[in-house]
């Protein structure tokens, strides 16, 4: 092992930009940069910029149609074909874009590649996390899916087993889909229910394929679920599955869009939830997987006041340095939250939160509880197929 961890980080990927007024503001990742770098995290860690991904490594989750349309569109906004989800209210057409999502693909494939091959031990792109594109078409603010990709690419060079572990607020569509009928991946979505929130899709009973039924775990959590029920969710349902399934590498998504501040999603998540679970990670990968790690981005369009916090917390995590939650945030970088947002910039890298949440295995079971509803329609689904009590 060279390393302990790996920051992949291109400028070029504030490129991928939908434009004025779109919640995707490439904003986002200039600050957390700024802020990582601020904090002297990049000297705990190396920073790296991986290639753009070929078609040969597209191909592993894409179609080649819907590529060449993602090309044809980059080189021609205005002759986007809708057909494959492109020039549409979500995903419009720019011109470039095929060129700035293969490059966050491929710093998330090349973060599989560092880990897998024992360059570092963990990896983090959080320019990635991309996880709604479909093999045939963009959705959701996602051309291409990186997080699949980071998946795939582990497959192909010889991994047997892999968790992905999705706690943005929306499904992880794209990512179960790809891995459907897969039975050397396992993927794992805590989320708002589809009830109440895009894509629609993760239901309790979505389990996966006839050759790999228990490899989609689907976590759908009632819309206001706070601090207190997403940590009970996340440790009622992930670590038991994980150690069952022993996961060479755990590859995990980290949409801040869970925050009570986000403008399009309908949870109460602190920052300081946020960091518990991106510890959590952290640990599952430590206890089955020897420590190979890859943790991505993923949604948060509350660019200034959240994304960058929570991300920033999760390198440092990444590091061996993570930032205490009642650390000041430093004041230079307050005063770029404010040239480039007009907006000011948070005082600490904390909301505020000390998060606690009774263990489900200890407290047991409330029927008449919404967050404990969802915890066991899930455990009743997919914990029998894994050898485990519901």
């Amino acid at each position: 092992m060279s390393g302990r961890a790996q920051l992949m980080w291109d400028e070029r990927v504030t490129k991928y930009d939908f434009g004025p007024g779109h919640p995707m503001d490439p904003v986002r990742l200039s600050l957390t940069r700024g802020l990582v770098r601020a904090f002297g995290l990049d000297r705990k860690l190396s920073v790296v910029a991986a290639p753009a991904a070929g078609d040969s490594t597209l191909a592993l989750v894409h179609r080649a149609d819907y590529v060449a349309a993602v090309r044809a569109a980059s080189a021609d906004p205005a002759a986007a074909d809708l057909s494959y989800g492109l020039g549409t209210e979500d995903n419009p057409a720019f011109a470039g874009m095929h060129e700035a999502s293969a490059l966050i693909a491929g710093q998330s494939v090349g973060a599989a590649e560092a880990v897998w091959q024992g360059d570092v031990l963990h990896a983090v792109n959080f320019a990635g996390g991309l996880h709604h594109a479909m093999p045939g078409a963009a959705a959701g603010f996602c051309v291409y899916n990186d997080a699949a990709l980071a998946v795939a690419r582990l497959l192909e060079l010889g991994a047997e087993r892999v968790v992905y572990v999705d706690v943005d607020v929306h499904h992880g569509d794209g990512v179960q889909t790809a891995f459907w009928d897969d039975p050397r991946v396992l993927t794992i979505s805590l989320h708002e229910h589809p009830r109440t929130l895009f894509p629609q899709t993760g239901w309790p009973e979505e389990t996966g394929g006839p050759s790999a039924e228990g490899g989609a775990v689907n976590v759908a959590l009632p819309a206001g679920t706070g601090d207190a029920g997403w940590l009970r969710a996340f440790h009622a349902v992930v670590p038991e599955l994980v150690a069952a399934f022993r996961p060479q590498v755990v590859v995990s998504q980290h949409g801040a869009d869970t925050h009570f501040e986000d403008p399009l999603a309908h949870l109460a998540v602190s920052l300081d939830a946020q960091r518990l679970v991106a510890e959590a990670c952290h640990a599952l990968a430590h206890d089955h997987a020897e420590g190979r790690w890859v943790a991505l981005g993923g949604g948060g369009y509350a660019v200034a006041d959240v994304v960058p916090r929570t991300w920033t917390h999760l390198v440092g995590i990444a590091a061996g340095a993570p930032v205490a939650p009642k650390t000041p945030v430093p004041e230079e970088w307050r005063h770029e939250v404010y040239a480039r947002t007009r907006q000011q910039g948070p005082l600490r890298m904390t909301d505020g939160r000390d998060p606690h949440w009774a263990d489900f295995a200890d407290s047991g079971y409330d029927p008449a509880d919404r967050l404990d509803q969802a915890v066991i329609a899930t455990r009743r689904a997919v914990f029998p197929l894994h050898g485990l009590l519901p």
